[in-house]
Order: C-alpha cells, then sequence, then structure tokens
C-alpha cells in the first residue's frame, strides 16, 4: 500500500484556515491529487487542514473520515532556554537539543527532563497507535518493528495534516527519533510525502519513504514554496522569520 501524508497549505493561524497564497497552494495540491486512485482520505479536525483537503474532495465528490490524532502534535515542553513557559515539542535550539545524545535514540529521545515531565510519549504513543489501528484496517498489522501483511494490497491512503505530526508518523513508520526529523526536516506547507510498503518476504512488510515533502504541483505553477516553519537562513536576512 501507499501513504500520502500531506501537509496542509499555508496557514493562517489567526483564523485556523488559509491564507491567500495558502487557498492557491491548496488549488495547485488538488490538480495533483485528483489524478491519483485513492481508496480513502483521512483529515485532522482542525480547519487549516481540513480546508486544504477540501478542493481535493470537492472535486472528487469525495469524503474524508476526521481523526483527532492527525491534528497538531500536542505535548508541549518547557526547553531548556525558555524554562518559564511551554512550547511546541519540535522547536528548540540546535544547540541544546544536539547535545542530549539520546535524542538520537529511537528508544531514548523521551527520557530527557523536559520531555519526561511533559510525559510526550504518552502523547506520541497516542498518534502512533491510532495510527496502527488505521494500518490494521487496511491490512497491515504492526508486529515488533514491522507489520504483517495480513491483507496485501495496492491501496493508496492520503492523510492531511500538520507537520509535527507527520515527523510523528515518519518516526513511526522508520523506527527512528522523531527529534532529528522534527529538527533537521521540514515539509513546506501542502507538501505531500510518499511511503510504500515492501515486502521482500511474503507476508513481512515495511514502509519505505520514496519522496519528502514533495511540492512540483507548486512549481509547475510557478508557485514559490511557502517559507512558513523555516527560519531565516542567515542572521542577517531581515526578511526572513527569526526566533
Amino acid at each position: 500500500m501507499k501513504l500520502l501524508i500531506v501537509r496542509h497549505a499555508e496557514p493562517d493561524y489567526s483564523i485556523d484556515s488559509l491564507t491567500e497564497k495558502g487557498w492557491r497552494e491548496a488549488e495547485y495540491l488538488s490538480e495533483r491529487m485528483v489524478r491519483l486512485d485513492v481508496k480513502r482520505f483521512y483529515v485532522s479536525p482542525l480547519g487549516r487542514a481540513k480546508d486544504t483537503a477540501s478542493l481535493t474532495l470537492n472535486k472528487l465528490g469525495r469524503d474524508a473520515e476526521e481523526c483527532l490524532w492527525l491534528r497538531e502534535f500536542d505535548a508541549p515542553v518547557c526547553r531548556p532556554d525558555v524554562a518559564d513557559h511551554k512550547m511546541v515539542t519540535w522547536d528548540w535550539l540546535p544547540q541544546d537539543w544536539t547535545a542530549e545524545p539520546r535524542f538520537f535514540l529511537p528508544d531514548q529521545w523521551y527520557l530527557p527532563r523536559a520531555m519526561a515531565e511533559a510525559d510526550v510519549k504518552s502523547a506520541y504513543d497516542w498518534v502512533t497507535a491510532n495510527l496502527d489501528a488505521l494500518l490494521e484496517r487496511h491490512g497491515y498489522r504492526r508486529e515488533g518493528r514491522i507489520y504483517r501483511a495480513a491483507a496485501a494490497n495496492n491501496d493508496t491512503v492520503a492523510l492531511f495534516c500538520h507537520f509535527g505530526v507527520e515527523c510523528v508518523l515518519l518516526s513511526h513508520l522508520l523506527n527512528i527519533s522523531p527529534m532529528p526529523l522534527w529538527h533537521g526536516t521540514c515539509a513546506a506547507p501542502s507538501s505531500v510525502t510518499i511511503l510504500a510498503t515492501e515486502e521482500r518476504r511474503e507476508g513481512i512488510a515495511a514502509f519505505r519513504m520514496s519522496a519528502f515533502g514533495d511540492v512540483s504541483h507548486l512549481y509547475r505553477h510557478d508557485e514559490p514554496p511557502s517559507f512558513a516553519a523555516r527560519f531565516r537562513e542567515c542572521y542577517a536576512n531581515e526578511n526572513e522569520r527569526r526566533d
């Protein structure tokens, strides 16, 4: 099977919807999505994800199943440099998170104090348990670090969600820590990440990622990817986002 993980288009967080540019991105994304044979659509309950999916769904005359666990990952932490209030889990300064070796390990990243105090692992486990339940509905049952192909298929399933939770999904599917994904990757708004099962021995499947954060649908229309979620390339670049 194939999984398409789609990040919402450029957001207007003040109204939990999309910017004018975001609606263009969603339109160009829909032109791409309607050409695919998607068996089922799933969507976050948040407005920016539902609005992004709506253009594709309306063109196809389809519905999406709303999944609470596809909302943006919700486990705020007190990072070392900002100890007086909690912030999103995936926004640490590079010099802080890279100094902790356990953050790179799939079975220890949640042990450092900030993560343990916020019980981030429980939030992570809730998301991944729901992901596995969905995959089992589609024929793939989690067993350890692989999947049992109980009903192997070539179906395509699309998930419309958010960057933080996308990295949680990828972490689980690829058996790696989410920290390097949260801090070392950036899926631009409206981007598509593609994974497919590989069944090299009958009945034993693993997911492999063939594309991450693809925005070719934007380039096709000469629409530049949004800078949202990135920080300035050089500190002196005043027109780009800083902390």
